[in-house]
């Protein structure tokens, strides 16, 4: 089996993100790998602003790029805070994109070998409208992905897969 340095963890800020922090930490440390915390500022959200900007209003692109970067920051850090993970082991990217193309491109970029992430962070009608995330790294990723499931969503496939059981 390939050695593993380096673990990608895609994060959206859903309410499963401190649990795939918390599972890819525990992965990091039984393998002694390196945590990237990758947060993609969707290249569509800043379309919406050129559009608000071309209505006459003052939005500042760069402005708005610092402002969601200083707020995911403020939120990585509070996630982290209680991790029994060395925090020189783990470090934040940010990058605007195309979320699924950005984060297969920082798969090779940092030569991570291995994804972890979670299946779902928009709704389905979100889903229904752009196609998964999820659905197109597993797809199309390099290195294998492991997909994180917390113990809610866990419990609801287990009663969908087998109703009679508690």
């Amino acid at each position: 089996m390939a050695e593993i340095k380096k673990i990608l963890v895609p994060l959206a800020f859903s309410t499963f993100s401190q649990g795939i922090i918390e599972y890819a930490a525990s992965l990091a440390k039984a393998t002694g790998a390196e945590l990237i915390l990758l947060h993609v500022i969707n290249e569509r959200d800043l379309e919406t602003v050129q559009t608000i900007t071309s209505f006459g209003y003052q939005v500042d692109e760069e402005h708005y790029i610092q402002e969601i970067e200083q707020e995911r920051i403020s939120q990585l850090e509070e996630m982290i805070k209680d991790l029994d993970f060395p925090e020189d082991r783990i470090r934040f990217v940010f990058k605007v994109g195309r979320p699924a193309k950005t984060i297969l491109k920082q798969v090779v970029e940092e030569e991570a070998d291995m994804i972890v992430m979670g299946l779902k962070a928009k709704s389905e009608l979100m889903h229904a409208l752009t196609g998964s995330v999820a659905e197109k790294i597993f797809r199309r990723s390099p290195v294998p992905v492991v997909s994180h499931r917390g113990e809610r969503i866990a419990a609801k496939l287990r009663k969908r897969i087998h109703p009679e059981r508690p």
